[in-house]
């Protein structure tokens, strides 16, 4: 399956780029089906390259579960068939597209958020209707697409079938990744295994066709991202993925491979006090709920399922952001499941103490606090990612290292070549002014926000909204007005203007601030598309169990950007500021 072309890019610090994040699900076309797609990202890797830019990147593009989150996917390695672009699919005529999409108003469905039900359903029963054409075009004839399927299976074998049986016992269980609360024989591979084998014929031949299904929906995903790989390619243009450290434990890798880990503890964050309206991260911190890893038995393979978790995501990208690489060195557990926050919430440490036979959240394998614990951790770490350099090469790995960053970290990455994140208004000097962009290492990637943060302009609109209210008259709201004068002129003086006064986010403020990102030492300079158009669009919003997260969509379709002279008209400035400071 390894693409065997190279970027047209050349991928080293000593060439500065610039670069675009953009939700896949996020991007529209004219003929979507309710979700941005690879044909979508084909028009987008266009539109950037056109403008600019030189690396698109993307959020997680595994297959999610019910709560469609790309950060919480079913699969280390299977990619989401929601991101399959139906019209370039062979086995599904044009007559059969229009068949069974006349039922919905599609015009509704690409106009809003994504409608996962809908879109779900209405993909998956096209995938399905393609899969019957391939069957009995294809398959029962044994031509060369059936032969390129069949040795995709044998290929992708180590996950492609628990990938493909954990998706037969969901089907087998209300549509349900839960594997826990599924019928107790369906619980273990072995056991569903044993399941099966007592079925009748016509069940067991039910589940081989399920089984197929699942395969075939993975091979025309794989090909079509293989393809668009090579497409960013011959337009100059290198494209980002992004690995989340931890999997779900609702993932057929956990259901299938157990014993690499942990099920007693749960993978989250310490507290962070500055999360006020969320108590529970305040008291206890985030439990992600993803399980940990038992480093010593994956030690025993050689780390097999890291290497074939990141060695397959080499097959369709450039660059490969970890999510939370800190999780290498330590990570942070909850000696209970997500389930039971609640009701761990108002317990004293002695109360959760006796809860849990004695343990609380901690740091796994060591904590911080002594200089022994940290030289265990960062050991620990470099031994682990020197496995993934070994899989991805020199200058392609990036590290996600935000949050609360122990100091050994940042060394640490520096000495194994791995970039980590600079954002401007967390790096800050000892007298509390930020850091100058300049002062960046080469070997780091700058941009004002991730997938999680407020866009700019919401950071700058809503300063500016409590100067205002304080300005109007009200004396409780000084304090909050001080501290948003402080921020923003902060900001303004990183960017080299000032502020002197209340200030609209308008055009001048938008380009000095993408001006300066761009003019930083980072090889990367990266702006989320929401920062790139100057909107207050947030796709995820951390905490919040809401519709809304995951689902947002830009308001145009890339066609339509083309066609917007006001926003052509602004990206041939954003095109001067990347040439002017020499990133294309």
């Amino acid at each position: 399956m390894n693409s065997s072309a190279s970027v047209a890019v050349e991928l080293t610090p000593e060439r500065k780029l610039a670069g675009i994040l953009a939700p896949l699900f996020a991007l529209r076309t004219e003929r979507d089906l309710g979700i941005g797609d690879v044909g979508a990202l084909r028009e987008f890797v266009d539109w950037a390259a056109d403008a600019g830019f030189r690396v698109v990147q993307l959020l997680p593009i595994n297959e999610t579960g019910n709560d469609n989150s790309p950060y919480n996917a079913i699969s280390s390695v299977a990619l989401d068939p929601m991101t399959i672009d139906l019209h370039q699919m062979e086995d599904l005529a044009i007559d059969d597209l229009a068949r069974l999409t006349a039922g919905t108003d599609l015009d509704i469905l690409r106009g809003g958020p994504v409608a996962y039900p809908l879109v779900k359903s209405l993909k998956w029963t096209l995938l399905r209707r393609a899969y019957d054409c391939f069957q009995r075009n294809a398959f029962r004839k044994s031509n060369q697409r059936a032969r390129a399927f069949r040795n995709f299976c044998v290929a992708q074998q180590g996950w492609l079938e628990p990938y493909a049986f954990f998706h037969v016992f969901m089907e087998e269980n209300a549509g349900s990744e839960r594997w826990d609360a599924w019928q107790e024989e369906h619980q273990t591979p072995y056991r569903a295994r044993v399941w099966v084998s007592r079925q009748a014929p016509e069940k067991r031949r039910r589940v081989e066709r399920e089984l197929r299904f699942r395969r075939y929906v993975q091979w025309i995903a794989w090909t079509q991202w293989i393809e668009v790989r090579s497409h960013a390619e011959s337009r100059g243009v290198a494209l980002m993925g992004d690995v989340p450290f931890g999997v779900s434990y609702y993932s057929a890798d956990v259901w299938a491979e157990p014993d690499v880990f942990d099920h007693r503890w749960s993978g989250g964050a310490p507290p962070e006090p500055l999360f006020t309206d969320d108590a529970f991260t305040q008291k206890w911190g985030q439990n992600w709920g993803v399980p940990l890893y038992r480093w010593s038995t994956m030690r025993k393979n050689g780390f097999a399922w890291w290497r074939q978790r990141v060695g397959r995501v080499r097959d369709i990208f450039h660059l490969f952001r970890i999510d939370h690489i800190l999780g290498f060195y330590r990570i942070y557990g909850f000696p209970w499941r997500p389930q039971l926050n609640a009701e761990f919430l108002p317990l004293t440490r002695a109360e959760a103490l006796e809860r849990t036979g004695g343990e609380l959240p901690r740091f796994h394998e060591h904590d911080d606090e002594t200089p022994e614990g940290k030289a265990a951790n960062r050991q620990h770490g470099e031994e682990l990612l020197r496995i993934l350099l070994e899989e991805t090469g020199q200058h392609r790995l990036i590290g996600e290292d935000l949050g609360v960053v122990p100091d050994y970290v940042r060394p640490s990455l520096a000495s194994l070549d791995i970039p980590g994140f600079k954002i401007p208004i967390w790096e800050t000097n000892a007298d509390g002014t930020l850091t100058k962009g300049e002062e960046y290492p080469r070997l780091s990637i700058t941009t004002f926000g991730t997938h999680d943060h407020e866009p700019l302009r919401g950071y700058w609109d809503r300063r500016m909204a409590a100067i205002e209210a304080a300005e109007s008259g009200d004396p409780k709201l000084a304090p909050s007005r001080d501290e948003a004068w402080r921020e923003l002129r902060m900001l303004a003086s990183w960017a080299g203007f000032e502020v002197p006064c209340i200030t609209p986010f308008d055009d001048t403020v938008h380009e000095r601030l993408l001006g300066a990102l761009f003019a930083a030492n980072s090889w990367l300079a990266v702006a989320m598309i929401t920062d790139l158009f100057a909107t207050s669009q947030r796709f995820n919003v951390p905490g919040a169990v809401s519709e809304s997260n995951w689902s947002q969509r830009l308001a145009h379709t890339i066609s339509d950007w083309r066609n917007d002279p006001e926003l052509v008209a602004r990206m041939q400035r954003i095109r001067k500021l990347i040439e002017t400071n020499a990133r294309i």
